[in-house]
């Protein structure tokens, strides 16, 4: 599996939110850089920490760092939006269901978890700036520590 690499053109896309509403990748980046998150399934354990702590930083994220959060996975929207009533999620979770987008940010492939191997989604973000350049990977931390992580970056460089 070879990722994106920072300095890479980001693959625009336009998926499907968890209202079943179009969003886009270059729209967005007309205002906003974008914080693309790739995780593997919604309602998880992980995943869920992940969420609610990129949740609990939309409001820094966004007015400090103007930066808009995208948490990407294959599940459908009707599960995205149970996911994000459940956890009050304050962003966009987008459905990627044929995982096109993975495989264009090169994210999809092969995992290995209690000795079963299979394709999935991995666990990496992507800073891309508001010229849809990949900016920064984010791909070495623990779910918790994910905004934590994504803060420093940005705070170091303001």
């Amino acid at each position: 599996m070879q990722y994106l690499a920072e300095g890479s053109q980001a693959p625009d896309f336009t998926l499907l939110n968890q209202n079943e509403s179009s969003v886009s990748l270059s729209e967005t980046l007309k205002s906003h850089q974008v914080l693309v998150y790739f995780y593997p399934k919604a309602l998880t354990p992980g995943c869920t920490t992940q969420a609610c702590s990129l949740r609990d930083t939309k409001a820094e994220l966004l007015e400090q760092h103007n930066t808009v959060v995208f948490g990407l996975s294959p599940d459908e929207p009707k599960k995205l939006a149970r996911f994000q009533e459940k956890h009050d999620l304050n962003f966009d979770l987008l459905s990627d269901l044929d995982h096109k987008v993975a495989d264009g940010f090169g994210v999809w492939g092969l995992k290995k978890f209690m000795g079963k191997e299979y394709d999935g989604i991995h666990r990496i973000s992507f800073l891309v700036n508001q010229q849809g350049v990949v900016e920064k990977v984010f791909d070495k931390f623990k779910t918790k520590d994910h905004h934590q992580v994504v803060l420093d970056y940005l705070n170091a460089k303001a």
